[in-house]
């Protein structure tokens, strides 16, 4: 398993207890309908961290990636601000990676202080036992064909808490076997809100999933991706 540098208590500790004095680097900030998860349908703000060490062979994102080159580098008061304009009570924070960097930590905490419902989709080889207890972890285990699953934290799973949801992207039948045994070693679903099993877009036909996961009688929620079907498939800001 590759190292990572994991987040502490103490790193994040020592931020600034001043959202004007803490920075993060996005690509961007927008209003959509929230596409996945159980969350689906709803109308959420999006927080798209700029960043990630992570590259998975289906990525949508590829934008989102490369570190050195953020659209936005906001203050974390600055992003309070910009996410009260759209009037939703749920926002999500999604990248790139938001747990690769320090300040998201604290903007989490901010965010559930101000009162809304905060989601954090990370790709799993950051731990998250430092999220605030307040928001909602939807953790991305790595399945073999996204190339990434050695880098999987597999130390998550012990830190999945009720509200949590768990999502494998599945592009392949090594894929969904893979998946099968990994929630049934770690007994995944009796740990969280929701087990998602997403088809790969474009690779993994969705029919193909849902009657691999009935024949199997899977305590799993069959996800598809809800703003590829709303808007074209690789537009920005949705």
């Amino acid at each position: 398993m590759a190292k990572f540098l994991q987040p502490t208590a103490e790193a994040i500790a020592a931020l600034s207890s001043d959202p004007a004095q803490v920075t993060l680097y996005l690509s961007e900030i927008f209003h959509s309908i929230q596409g996945e998860g159980t969350r689906a349908g709803m109308p959420c703000v999006f927080v798209r961290v700029q960043g990630c060490s992570l590259r998975c062979a289906w990525c949508d994102t590829p934008y989102a990636l490369d570190r050195r080159t953020p659209d936005l580098a906001l203050t974390a008061a600055e992003i309070l601000d910009r996410v009260a304009t759209y009037g939703s009570q749920f926002v999500e924070l999604t990248g790139g990676e938001p747990l690769e960097q320090l300040g998201t930590f604290r903007l989490v905490q901010w965010l559930c202080d101000h009162g809304y419902t905060v989601a954090i989709e990370t790709g799993g080889h950051i731990s998250i036992e430092h999220v605030d207890d307040r928001a909602i972890c939807i953790v991305d285990v790595k399945c073999p064909d996204s190339r990434m699953s050695p880098l999987n934290w597999e130390k998550n799973v012990e830190l999945l808490r009720r509200q949590d949801e768990v999502k494998f992207v599945i592009a392949s039948r090594r894929d969904y076997q893979w998946a099968c045994h990994f929630i049934e070693r770690h007994c995944v679903t009796d740990r969280v809100a929701a087990v998602l099993f997403s088809p790969a877009f474009g690779l993994l036909p969705p029919d193909q999933l849902a009657e691999w996961i009935l024949a199997d009688q899977l305590p799993v929620r069959l996800q598809l991706q809800l703003h590829k079907f709303i808007w074209e498939p690789t537009r920005r800001g949705v």
